[in-house]
């Protein structure tokens, strides 16, 4: 896939600009969003991703369009799984509903940054090392298990980095918007702010290590893989809102996930024996094995997406009844 340097300017410029006006819109007027809010952003973006998919589909081919998809719904399902974690900071902080926009948007950039990172150094270590595929594999595979037994999100916010700046940073109980100090009697204390930052900054950081092998199983185009990644994080935030306090009723969402992580690293394992280099797996050649079509990928991940959400839906409402 060629993408030239004006696409990738073009791209990057109008991600800046986006999230230079959220910031702006933000900074003037905290407030908890409308439901109304939220489903017109949510469905602005939603477009925005189906119409890049489309662009691509068109002016790259028909494997890239299908690739972006695929991609695209991969970390998008992920992102909803990541909103739990998300919950359950705002929660455990006692976060005021006012100041969790502004808190979700640092939190977005801070992952967009991070997976900026790791897509920069899969894209390198893809193309020097093509047993890298047999690590993503096992890994996706492991991961797979654990957050399939991972039902309830028990994950600890109070994790090593936000226990290391509790034990050696002074805080105050004071609120003020995204200021992460202030300063009381002469002295420079942190505010919670600071710590919720801290501990979504720390989450995005492992949550891009589940989601950058995974897409790269699907795509090995950094374009795809960065502008996926973009487009599932931009409505992230009204999504929260949006249908924060439905995501309990998605029961089976983890093993939807389980399922579709087992998926890819599969697929990344067969591929990594198809391609193989490694000297001591039949003598460094290739074996023929098959290779699952993109296609394929595609299908797999919407029914599973789909089969999740009736069967969380249809468990829920029994459990009321």
């Amino acid at each position: 896939m060629h993408v030239s340097t004006l696409e990738w300017a073009i791209t990057l410029s109008v991600t800046i600009a986006v999230l230079l006006f959220d910031v702006i819109v933000i900074a003037r007027r905290p407030h908890e969003p409308t439901m109304r809010e939220c489903g017109v952003a949510l469905s602005v973006y939603v477009g925005l991703a189906l119409a890049f998919g489309a662009f691509v589909w068109n002016f790259h081919g028909r494997q890239f369009g299908l690739e972006f998809y695929a991609g695209w719904l991969t970390e998008y399902s992920l992102s909803i799984d990541n909103l739990f974690i998300f919950i359950i900071i705002m929660a455990s902080f006692r976060v005021p509903r006012k100041y969790q926009q502004e808190a979700l948007l640092v939190g977005i950039i801070l992952a967009l940054v991070f997976r900026g990172i790791f897509i920069a150094l899969g894209a390198v270590a893809i193309e020097r090392y093509s047993w890298v595929f047999y690590a993503f594999g096992a890994f996706l595979i492991y991961t797979a298990i654990k957050v399939g037994r991972d039902s309830d999100h028990s994950d600890d916010t109070e994790n090593a980095v936000v226990r290391f700046a509790r034990k050696r940073l002074s805080f105050t109980d004071t609120w003020d918007g995204l200021r992460l100090w202030v300063h009381e009697d002469g002295k420079r204390l942190m505010t919670p702010m600071f710590l919720v930052i801290l501990a979504l900054g720390s989450t995005d950081l492992m949550f891009a290590l589940d989601s950058i092998p995974a897409i790269y199983g699907l795509t090995q185009q950094p374009y795809l893989v960065f502008t996926a990644n973009l487009f599932a994080l931009m409505g992230l935030r009204q999504l929260y809102f949006l249908i924060g306090d439905l995501l309990d009723r998605l029961v089976y969402l983890p093993q939807g996930l389980a399922v579709i992580l087992g998926f890819i690293g599969v697929k990344l394992i067969l591929h990594a024996l198809h391609e193989n280099s490694l000297p001591f797996i039949n003598d460094g050649r290739g074996l023929h094995v098959p290779d699952i079509p993109t296609l394929w990928s595609l299908a797999v991940i919407i029914l599973t997406l789909f089969v999740t959400m009736i069967a969380s839906l249809i468990k829920t409402r029994m459990a009321r009844r």
